[in-house]
């Protein structure tokens, strides 16, 4: 007798560790910049810069990335921007870890506070959760027939599994240009950006992962002329490509994160020579994943008819795919301006960022609780105060139904805002209404036992002679044709035959003539 083996190549967590860092420093000012009088926006992000593993241990470096929009000091205060960074490191404990080990990173930045000591010098100091995931990949051959010249009864078990076939980093650049309108003036320099992917998707085809999605593009940038206005300048910017990725196939299903690492942009000069021509390049870091649905059937017992046989089994452990969900859930609040505020004029720009915070497993679905931090720039009507910004936040909670889920699911989830509404009620309010876009795809890892050798021997004259040549069995409860034809050494197709069955299926208190003839 001999195994048909198939190899199955999957991945697993392996551990996961969290923690928050806490941040904070003084950050000077540029010589090249001018004096701060004022601060208006904030924006910050995280780079990490290296992950490093050793023996149940995961150091990780990085810096906190930040920009700060602030007013100037004189009697006309125009916006003008510096940035800065932070630097971290953070040794977390992880059971089991060593190195060699893939580990991947997510951070969420949930605070960033920026106060003015002076008008040279800032306070900057943040909040920082870092979740860390170590995963392993593994192969398991997994016996699927059995090839057999003597009579052996065999069964199989069938079983949903989730194949790798892709595990790999890799990068994206996206590169467009954007040409200013023709009543938008001349850029003289760019003061503020803002530029972030949003509705990013990626399709598994042949040889290749495609990505498409759309750039939300802000520039506030001061004009040429003698008047050096400041202007805004808001635009949506689809972009598409795609990264080469050996092993991928169409119908494949894809489990891509991605993070930003680099944002670049220069003022170009049109056709004729005018600086208005913005060229953007963006980087997305990504973290790939493909896998492949199968199905297929396990050799999960045998017995033997004119021999002893006996199947040898471990444990093994199977990755599935349980489902993939995408849910949208409404999220609305009225921000209001504190008394220290000035008064709005007209709004300039606004963006959101959401956080999940809570993900819970509960009947047919995941349970899904988050925020969405929106921050908001306006130009007030105070000419000594020009610009201001305002902070609010919006929970969010939804439920994404999911057949066939259990407490022993794992799950990742990404969530974004599909659309963003900010409307002025009077000059110290605003109505704020988004979308939220959840999307997840959930997994279980399930054991199961694996035939792994078959061992034949002589069959036991002594114990075959105690069994009768005929009986009259009666089924019991959990009872089935395989565990009968097991005790009494005989083809489950005899059992149907010599009772007129047309299924495997019986009873309690089901009544089965056994007759062992020549055959067994």
């Amino acid at each position: 007798m001999e195994l048909v083996k198939k190899n199955i190549h999957m991945d697993r967590i392996k551990g996961q560790a969290a923690t928050q860092i806490t941040l904070e420093d003084d950050v000077n000012i540029s010589d090249m910049k001018p004096d701060a009088a004022r601060l208006v926006y904030d924006k910050g992000s995280v780079a990490l810069e290296e992950i490093k593993v050793t023996e149940d241990h995961v150091s990780v470096r990085g810096k906190l990335q930040f920009m700060i929009l602030y007013l100037t000091e004189g009697e006309d205060p125009i916006p003008a921007c510096m940035e800065g960074s932070l630097p971290f490191e953070e040794q977390l404990y992880m059971e089991g870890a060593k190195s060699g080990d893939i580990v991947n990173a997510k951070w969420v930045l949930e605070d960033l506070t920026v106060g003015l000591i002076n008008s040279r010098k800032l306070s900057v100091q943040a909040l920082l959760s870092l979740k860390l995931c170590a995963e392993v990949v593994y192969d398991e051959e997994t016996a699927v027939e059995l090839y057999h010249e003597e009579p052996v009864e065999y069964r199989k078990k069938p079983l949903r599994i989730a194949q790798m076939t892709v595990k790999k980093r890799d990068i994206f650049r996206i590169k467009e240009e954007l040409e200013l309108p023709q009543n938008f003036p001349n850029v003289f320099q760019i003061l503020w950006q803002g530029i972030e992917p949003v509705g990013v998707e990626f399709k598994p085809l042949e040889g290749r992962i495609a990505i498409q999605g759309e750039l939300q593009v802000f520039f506030l940038y001061e004009a040429e002329g003698e008047e050096q206005a400041v202007r805004p300048y808001t635009a949506n910017l689809p972009f598409s490509g795609s990264v080469e990725c050996g092993g991928c196939g169409e119908g494949m299903v894809e489990d891509i994160s991605y993070l930003l690492t680099h944002r670049e942009v220069e003022v170009k000069p049109d056709f004729d020579g005018e600086q208005r021509v913005f060229a953007i390049e963006l980087v997305m870091d990504m973290d790939i994943s493909l896998y492949e649905e199968e199905r297929l059937e396990i050799l999960s017992g045998v017995y033997g008819v004119v021999k002893e046989v006996e199947a040898v089994s471990r444990p093994a452990r199977f990755k599935g795919i349980v489902s993939r969900q995408m849910g949208k859930s409404k999220a609305a609040d009225r921000i209001k301006l504190s008394s220290a505020d000035v008064p709005m004029l007209q709004l300039l720009h606004h963006e959101a960022q959401v956080q999940v915070e809570r993900e819970e497993i509960v009947e047919n679905g995941l349970h899904i609780q988050g925020v969405v931090q929106v921050q908001c720039l306006y130009l007030s009507g105070d000419d000594k105060i020009p610009y201001a910004s305002v902070k609010g936040t919006l929970p969010f909670s939804q439920v994404l139904e999911v057949s066939g889920i259990h407490k022993d699911c794992f799950c990742r989830v990404q969530a974004e805002t599909e659309q963003l509404t900010v409307s002025m009620l009077d000059s110290t309010e605003l109505d704020v209404k988004a979308i939220v876009v959840c999307k997840a795809i959930l997994f279980e890892q399930k054991s199961e036992e694996i035939v792994t050798d078959i061992l034949v021997s002589e069959l036991d004259m002594n114990k075959l002679g105690e069994l009768p040549s005929i009986v009259i069995y009666i089924a019991k409860e959990g009872d089935s044709l395989w565990d009968v034809g097991k005790r009494y050494y005989i083809p489950i197709s005899q059992i149907k035959e010599t009772n007129d069955m047309t299924t495997e299926e019986i009873h309690p208190g089901e009544k089965l003539l056994i007759v062992r003839g020549t055959g067994s």
